[in-house]
């Protein structure tokens, strides 16, 4: 699977950004998706996950209520609505997929085979 995230950009704070990750690779669909970000000088961090089907996700406590992770697996590819944006959210957008045994594990960066090659995400105050 090949992962192709955008959709990054320059915001003020209150604002929204829609994130896409475009996949290629038949096995697609079979894969729970997940969203990490990293912000300069920090460890990349969970922000959402979504099961294969899209009928289970997971959020970080920073993203939840404000986050909206969502896939469209006849397309195929993988959103995150972000709303209500803080300078805090300023970070590398990464996306990733891979098998998964349990949805639980897939808040855990070290569960993700495959990743895209991250998209800007800059909020100003």
């Amino acid at each position: 699977v090949q992962l192709q995230a955008c959709g990054g950009g320059l915001v003020q704070a209150g604002g929204s950004l829609r994130l896409s990750c475009a996949a290629s690779g038949r096995t697609y669909s079979d894969y729970a998706m997940g969203w990490f970000r990293q912000a300069p000088g920090k460890d990349r961090e969970f922000v959402a996950a979504i099961s294969w089907r899209g009928g289970r996700t997971y959020y970080s406590d920073s993203a939840k209520g404000r986050f909206t992770i969502s896939r469209d697996n006849a397309k195929p590819t993988a959103y995150l609505q972000m709303d209500s944006l803080k300078p805090e959210d300023t970070a590398v957008y990464y996306c990733a997929a891979d098998y998964a045994n349990s949805m639980h594990k897939m808040t855990f960066r070290s569960a993700y085979k495959y990743w895209g090659q991250g998209t800007q995400v800059t909020v100003s105050s």
